[in-house]
């Protein structure tokens, strides 16, 4: 079990804790550069939340937008792929056998890069408008309905297989390049 604790809230305005996971991933992310930290613990952690994270707004979070039309076809679909990449950069991360090697430095760099892009845009093309075309009660409700899933997945535990798994589906919908190497 990872010494990092995920917050696991019961309820809040969806774009509020959307926010507060990207704050956790901002931390987690910290803890891995750092060598005098826990990176492996910081990695699990980041892990869990980062797929449980993901998975809750695709399935809950981005339809549910679409159909209030504060987003287009165009940024849920965009908002997929970034996801897909984040969870390809994660595979590469979770591969690292140690810690303290240059190719987990790496991996966590690129994650870095990965991850603030996607954070940037979520929350000016799709956390805005949520703001500003979704009400306060369903704003509320959809976030009741993105910790179900959230905590579902947390319950479940991510693996490396997890991941494995989303990046090989990714890949066959499309939302990935075909890879050279398959």
């Amino acid at each position: 079990m990872t010494t990092y604790p995920i917050p696991r809230p019961v309820s809040g305005d969806v774009v509020d804790l959307i926010l507060d996971d990207h704050r956790l991933f901002e931390t987690l992310m910290r803890e891995m550069r750092d060598s005098t930290s826990d990176r492996a613990a910081a990695r699990e952690a980041f892990a869990a939340a980062l797929v449980a994270h993901g998975e809750a707004e695709e399935q809950k979070v981005y339809p549910r937008l679409r159909r209030k039309d504060a987003i287009d076809a165009e940024e849920q679909e965009h908002g997929e792929e970034e996801h897909a990449e984040i969870n390809e950069a994660l595979l590469a991360l979770l591969e690292c056998k140690g810690t303290d090697t240059q190719k987990f430095d790496d991996a966590v760099e690129t994650m870095n890069e990965v991850l603030q892009h996607h954070l940037t845009e979520e929350e000016l093309s799709i956390l805005n408008p949520a703001r500003e075309e979704v009400s306060e009660q369903d704003r509320a409700t959809l976030g009741a309905a993105f910790l179900e899933v959230r905590g579902a997945l947390l319950d479940e535990g991510v693996t490396i297989q997890t991941v494995r798994a989303l990046v090989e589906q990714a890949h066959k919908e499309g939302l990935l390049p075909a890879s050279d190497e398959e």
